[in-house]
C-alpha cells in the first residue's frame, strides 16, 4: 500500500511538472538576464518552489533591494501557503511526524494544494511525497532548461519571454475577475496604486518590493471593508 500511494502521488503529480516546466523556463530566463549566475538561478528554484514569489525576488535583487524589503515582499506573495498548509493538516494521516510534515511543507504549491484537497481519503507521507517530488523536478529542470537557454539566446527573444510571463499572469486574473466584482475591484485599486507609486513625483523613489507591499497591503484593506466576507448564521 505504501508503494501504491507513492506511485499514485508521482502520477497525479506529472500533469503539474508539465505545466511548470514553461514557468519555471521563463522564470530561468528572467533571473539570469537579471545578472543571477545559473547555478545560483537552480538554487533558488530547488529551495523555494514559487513562482510570484521568485519573480518578485529576483526584481528585488535586480533593483539592489534590502534583506528587509525582500522578507517582506516574499513573505505577503507566499502567505497563501501558510494557510493551504494549515487547512491540509486536518487531512493528512495522524500518525505523520513532525519531520514529515515539514517536509511536506516545503512542497505545498496552490496546484498541490488543489490536488490534494481533492482527496477522500486521508493524506498519507508516501502519497504527498510522490505528488510533490515530481512537481519539484519539473520546476528545476525548467528553470535550469531557461537559465542555461538565456545563454546563447537572442536579446529580442528573452526580452519577448518575459513579456509572455506578464501575459500569463493576467490570464491568471481575468478568469476571477470576469466572475467576482469583488476581485475585479481589488484588482484594479492595485493597478492604480501600482501607476501612483510609479508615477508620483516622491512615491516612485520608493523602491520596488515596498511598492508592490503597499499596493497589495492598500487594495486588500480597501476590498476587505468594501466587500466584507458575510457569515452564516446557524439556526
Amino acid at each position: 500500500r505504501k508503494m501504491n500511494d507513492w506511485i499514485r502521488g508521482m502520477k497525479k503529480g506529472l500533469p503539474i511538472a508539465i505545466g511548470y516546466l514553461s514557468v519555471s523556463f521563463t522564470f530561468g530566463v528572467k533571473a539570469v538576464n537579471a545578472g543571477i549566475p545559473v547555478w545560483i538561478t537552480i538554487l533558488i528554484s530547488v529551495a523555494n518552489v514559487t513562482s510570484a514569489g521568485q519573480f518578485a525576488g529576483v526584481a528585488i535583487m535586480a533593483a539592489h533591494g534590502s534583506y528587509l524589503e525582500m522578507a517582506m515582499t516574499t513573505f505577503i506573495i507566499n502567505v497563501r501557503y501558510m494557510l493551504m498548509s494549515f487547512s491540509l493538516s486536518q487531512k493528512v494521516d495522524k500518525k505523520m511526524t513532525l519531520r514529515q510534515r515539514l517536509m511536506i511543507g516545503y512542497g505545498i504549491t496552490d496546484e498541490i494544494f488543489a490536488v490534494s484537497s481533492m482527496e477522500t481519503e486521508s493524506l498519507s507521507a508516501r502519497f504527498m511525497y510522490g505528488l510533490i517530488t515530481v512537481p519539484v523536478i519539473g520546476w528545476t529542470v525548467g528553470t535550469a532548461a531557461g537559465a542555461l537557454a538565456s545563454q546563447i539566446m537572442p536579446g529580442a527573444l528573452s526580452a519577448a519571454m518575459e513579456l509572455g510571463l506578464y501575459a500569463m499572469f493576467i490570464a491568471i486574473i481575468i478568469p476571477p475577475a470576469k466572475k467576482s466584482k469583488a476581485v475585479l475591484f481589488v484588482i484594479g485599486i492595485a493597478v492604480i496604486c501600482q501607476c501612483v507609486f510609479t508615477a508620483a513625483p516622491v512615491l516612485k523613489e520608493i523602491s520596488i518590493g515596498f511598492q508592490v507591499i503597499l499596493s497589495t497591503v492598500i487594495a486588500a484593506s480597501i476590498g476587505a471593508f468594501m466587500f466584507p466576507v458575510k457569515k452564516e448564521v446557524k439556526a
